[in-house]
C-alpha cells in the first residue's frame, strides 16, 4: 500500500511545469469565459457526517461572476436535503467543477463559501418570478482548467454512446424499491414507511417538477403527458 507522498511520487513523478502553472488564485478572462458557458457545475463539500458531491444545473452562466475572486451560485427549490448548505455551515471549504457540453476541458475552482439570504441578491437571481432560495458566495482560492482526457477516453459527448433512459429504472421505480425495502424493517426513527406504487410516485415527481422548478415549460402539464413522459430524465437531482 502507498502510505507516503514520496512513495506516490516515485510512481508518478513530479507534475509538468504547465500543470502547475495553470493554477492561479483568481479567475482570469479564459476561466471566466468557461464559467459563463457552463450550464452544469458539481459542488463538493465536507460536513460533520462526511463528504458530498451535488450537481447544480441551469442556463449557461447561471453561476454569476461578482469579481475575479468571487462567484455567486443560486440555490433553487429542490428536495430540501440541502446537504451542501449544511456542510458549508460546518466547514466552508468547497470545490466546484464546471462542465460545458461538447467541450472536453473543465474548470476546477477551490475556495470557501458562505450562504446569503439577502433579499436583493435573491431577487436578482429570480427566474419566471421565482427568486433563489439562497445564494452560495464562493471566494476563489485556486482555479485551473482540467484537460480533456477524461471526456476523450469516455467519449461522453458522442450521442452514439448515450445510454437510452430505458436502460435504468425510472426515478419512481427507484423510490418504489427503496420504500419496499424499508417496509420490511424499522427505520432509524422507529417508524415504518408506507409503500406506494410507481405510477403514483412518477406523477408526484412530475407535479413537483412543474410547480417547484423555475422552468415550468420543460415539463408535462397534463395527466396524459405525465404518463407518456414518465421516463423523461431530469437533471435537477
Amino acid at each position: 500500500m502507498i502510505d507516503s507522498i514520496q512513495a506516490l511520487e516515485a510512481i508518478y513523478g513530479l507534475p509538468h511545469e504547465r500543470a502547475v502553472r495553470k493554477q492561479i488564485s483568481f479567475l482570469n478572462d479564459d476561466y471566466q469565459a468557461m464559467v459563463r458557458l457552463s450550464p452544469l457545475v458539481i459542488v463538493s463539500s465536507v460536513g460533520a457526517d462526511g463528504l458530498d458531491n451535488s450537481p447544480r444545473g441551469d442556463k449557461p452562466g447561471f453561476v454569476r461572476i461578482l469579481d475575479e475572486r468571487t462567484l455567486a451560485l443560486p440555490d433553487r427549490p429542490g428536495n430540501n436535503r440541502i446537504d451542501t448548505l449544511r456542510n458549508v455551515l460546518h466547514d466552508p471549504r468547497v470545490s466546484l467543477l464546471f462542465i460545458i457540453p461538447g467541450i472536453g476541458e473543465t474548470l476546477r475552482v477551490n475556495g470557501t463559501a458562505t450562504i446569503s439570504d439577502e433579499p436583493a441578491l435573491l431577487e436578482s437571481f429570480a427566474v419566471n418570478g421565482k427568486p433563489a432560495k439562497t445564494v452560495l458566495l464562493v471566494t476563489v482560492e485556486a482555479a485551473f482548467f482540467h484537460c480533456s482526457k477524461a471526456f476523450v477516453r469516455s467519449n461522453a459527448w458522442n450521442p452514439e454512446t448515450h445510454v437510452p433512459r430505458s436502460a435504468l429504472p425510472s426515478a419512481g421505480a427507484f423510490h418504489k424499491r427503496l420504500n419496499d425495502a424499508s417496509s420490511t424493517q424499522k427505520a432509524t426513527t422507529g417508524k415504518r414507511r408506507n409503500g406506494c406504487v410507481i405510477a403514483s410516485l412518477k406523477k408526484g415527481l412530475m407535479i413537483s417538477y412543474r410547480t417547484k422548478f423555475w422552468s415550468c415549460k420543460s415539463y408535462p402539464t397534463s395527466k396524459s403527458k405525465i404518463i407518456s413522459n414518465r421516463e423523461t430524465p431530469v437533471s435537477k437531482f
